[in-house]
Formats: C-alpha cells, sequence, structure tokens
C-alpha cells in the first residue's frame, strides 16, 4: 500500500490538536514509531520501502509541538500529555496491538504508553530513550541553561547542539527550528528530566512482558545500565559509527538490527 499522508483533528486533555500523520496501515498489526525531540514522523518512514519490513504497516505522527502537527495549548505538551495523544491516535486508527518504536523523547513516551497498556504491545524497540538520569543530555540543558524567553532558550540550544563533536549533531541541529515549537520547549524537557530523576524507568522497562530491544549508538556504549539490560534478557543493539541519531549516521545498520529482531520474534 502507498504512504499516506493525513491530518485527524483530536481533542486531548482539553487541548486542541491537529495531527500530522503518516501510515500505509493493513490487516496485521503495524509498526508504531514515537519520534525524539526535534526530529519527525518521517525518522523510520524508510520501512513502508525497506524489504524487510513489507509485511508491516506503518503509522507515525507528529507530536504536540513538534513538526506539522498543531496544537492550541503548547505548553500542555508534556511527556503524560504525548503518552494520551499517542493513545487517542491508535484509538483514532482502532489499532490495538501493535510493535512499538520509540526514538529518545519518543522512547520514554513509548515506555509509558507500553506500561500502561502491556498486553497491546507485541514488541518494543527503544533507541537510547530515556531510562536513567544520565539520558538527560539534551533535556536537562533547560535547567542548566534556564532563560525567560522561549525563542532565545532553543535559538542557543541549536547553537550548543550543531557545535556538538558528535555523530549526526549538526545535521539534527539544521532542522530544529522547523521541527519544535519553541513553546513546547520547557514542558517536555522539564518532564523527561522529572521523570527520569524520579522514576524508576528502567524498572518500568524491565516489567514490560514483550520482547525488548534497547538500541544505542557506539558514542553511548558507556550508558551504567547496559550490562543489566542485558543480564535481564534484553536484545542490545550498539550502532557502530553513529550515537544519538542512528538513523542520521548509520540508517543501514539500524534497520538491519531492527529486521532481525523483529524476524526472531516469528
Amino acid at each position: 500500500m502507498p504512504l499516506t499522508y493525513s491530518t485527524i483533528p483530536l481533542q486531548v486533555q482539553g487541548v486542541s490538536l491537529n495531527i500530522s500523520t503518516i501510515h500505509n496501515l493493513n490487516s496485521k498489526p503495524p509498526i508504531v514509531f514515537l519520534h525524539g525531540f526535534g526530529s519527525c514522523k518521517e525518522d523510520l518512514a524508510d520501512i513502508t520501502v525497506h524489504p524487510a519490513f513489507q509485511e508491516y504497516g506503518y503509522l507515525a505522527f507528529d507530536a504536540p509541538g513538534c513538526g506539522h502537527t498543531e496544537s492550541n495549548n503548547l505548553s500542555a505538551s508534556d511527556i503524560p500529555f504525548l503518552v494520551a495523544t499517542a493513545e487517542a491516535v491508535l484509538a483514532h486508527f482502532h489499532i490495538t496491538q501493535f510493535h512499538l518504536i520509540g526514538h529518545s523523547m519518543g522512547g520514554l513516551t513509548a515506555l509509558l504508553l507500553a506500561h500502561q497498556h502491556p498486553t497491546r504491545i507485541l514488541s518494543f524497540v527503544d533507541i537510547k530513550g530515556n531510562l536513567a538520569p544520565e539520558d538527560c543530555f539534551l533535556s536537562r540543558q533547560i535547567f542548566q541553561f534556564p532563560s525567560d524567553d522561549p525563542e532565545a532558550f532553543l535559538d542557543a540550544f541549536i547553537t550548543r547542539t550543531a557545535t556538538a563533536k558528535a555523530y549526526g549533531s549538526p545535521l539534527y541541529a539544521s532542522t530544529l527550528r522547523a521541527r519544535v515549537r519553541s513553546g513546547a520547549v520547557r514542558a517536555i524537557f522539564e518532564s523527561m528530566v522529572r521523570l527520569s530523576d524520579e522514576e524508576d524507568l528502567l524498572g518500568m522497562f524491565l516489567a514490560l512482558p514483550c520482547p525488548k530491544m534497547f538500541m544505542f549508538g557506539e558514542e553511548n556504549r558507556g550508558l551504567s545500565y547496559l550490562p543489566r539490560l542485558e543480564r535481564e534478557g534484553v536484545e542490545l543493539a550498539e550502532i557502530v559509527e553513529s550515537g544519538h541519531f542512528p538513523m542520521y549516521s548509520n540508517p543501514v545498520e539500524m534497520y538491519r538490527r531492527i529486521a532481525r529482531f523483529l524476524e526472531g520474534l516469528s
């Protein structure tokens, strides 16, 4: 089926949204992708043309405050609100069970979604989503570089990101202005930090009953919790020549590892 773009109007917790989606759904449980902060619903859209994924449908959408999705209350866009939005989108498309992939902010959103609906998740690929306080290298900047001006904060954030010596960082920074509304940044970042600092996200992830993969770039091979994930049966996927954005730096290896993981479920 061809890839379809559509905009769906939703009311979520009193907020009016026009959600920008892409999808090519079929009769089988789809792959549902939740993108990261400053990324977009198209980040994994090659799944729709990649030979290894042709049996799966695909659904992704721009989160409130991001991309082409419109919201009449950007300050409401914290992580619990993003979870509620994901639930509303799934309900709109009548999706009951699905394979879940989330990157960064989307990985954290996906984790909370899976925690609330564990029987609906057939598998979960977490691409460097937050599991511990150490994962807040982007979001904690809301406290490290405080500003009362959302536009000024985002401008400075883009400059810091563009000059970071890390795989994919300059490319990522180059599109941030188009992909993020400045009025949503504080709600997203503050909630990411709070959840990472105060909740047992690692325990939550390990407790999920579905098959799980945790994917990370080689720049993040020093994460403290990787040995525990491996001991407790989570498949680890280290993507060479990559950092926080394997879809930008080494997509060939990223898709190969996801395909192998999904093939192993059958």
